[in-house]
């Protein structure tokens, strides 16, 4: 009778590995080719930072100067994705991203969607950050929306594939396949709608990046590098007509996940996430009704 009993619990509750996701059953990122980085995009910024070796792309940050870039073409929706290895060692204050955002096309009022990974000091983790603006004012009074993460795996020692997918319903972040952060359109306050730009760099962000400023970048350990490779942005650009049809991060068409991929979010949740801004007391959630509709 206690081996049936053990059996039928196994069967209703499986297990999983607190070590490693569960499998999300689909993979999104084999849906899009993989594009040279000379044909999707170009340096914004610190172009003598930046160097690209059979499609891998390097920037890095010193005291002279980081380095950015900027997909060629705006998107109206779309998925976008990058193979990235980060620096080992201590990178406090140091900021490598993969983000959107119109920030060039509306300077002060500019949506954004971010993925940021926060450097760290020896011994500890890296923090990745996901983030959403909308219409932002650029004068510190921008409301985030950060949800932060640590990871199931060391990103210095291998690349893993960062992507943001971005629909009319929803944006939806995911490291490796496996979706972080399911983000939804609730009202057209809180959603970006305008066409934005897929953007990478490495900055110091010292005044917060880490433990909120505690720790500063220490050009001791200069330069501070960053890889991407496997670029893929795949959708809506604004100049396609407007017959396009959305991505989707799951199986159905219309957008949304599947049960084995809200499966696996909730296990990523459950274990690495680290700070949800609903749940902040400290923050003024009047700013960002979607907490609470």
């Amino acid at each position: 009778m206690a081996l049936f009993l053990s059996i039928i619990l196994i069967l209703l509750f499986p297990s999983t590995n607190a070590e490693w996701p569960p499998s999300p059953g689909y993979w999104p990122s084999s849906k899009f080719r993989s594009i040279s980085f000379y044909n999707g995009f170009t340096n914004l910024w610190g172009p003598n930072h930046q160097t690209v070796h059979q499609n891998s792309l390097t920037i890095w940050l010193d005291t002279t100067s980081g380095s950015g870039f900027k997909s060629v073409r705006p998107f109206r929706s779309g998925y976008f994705g990058a193979s990235i290895r980060l620096q080992p060692g201590y990178t406090a204050g140091v900021i490598t991203a993969f983000y959107l955002s119109n920030n060039e096309a509306h300077p002060g009022f500019h949506d954004e969607v971010d993925i940021e990974f926060l450097g760290t000091t020896f011994g500890k983790p890296y923090t990745l950050q996901t983030n959403v603006y909308v219409r932002g004012s650029g004068d510190g009074k921008i409301i985030g929306r950060e949800i932060k993460f640590h990871l199931w795996f060391d990103p210095t020692r291998d690349f893993h594939h960062y992507a943001i997918l971005w629909s009319p319903n929803e944006i939806i972040f995911l490291v490796d396949d496996v979706p972080i952060r399911r983000y939804p359109r609730k009202s057209d306050a809180t959603f970006p709608l305008r066409p934005m730009w897929v953007y990478g760099s490495i900055w110091d962000a010292s005044s917060w990046a880490t433990e909120d400023g505690k720790y500063k970048a220490d050009y001791r350990y200069q330069p501070f590098v960053a890889k991407y490779t496997n670029f893929k942005a795949g959708g809506c650009s604004a100049y396609a007509p407007s017959w396009c049809q959305p991505v989707s991060a799951s199986p159905f068409r219309s957008g949304g996940l599947t049960m084995q991929q809200y499966r696996a979010m909730r296990w990523v949740q459950r274990y690495y996430m680290v700070y949800d801004y609903c749940r902040d007391p400290k923050r003024n959630h009047a700013s960002t009704p979607e907490c609470w509709s």
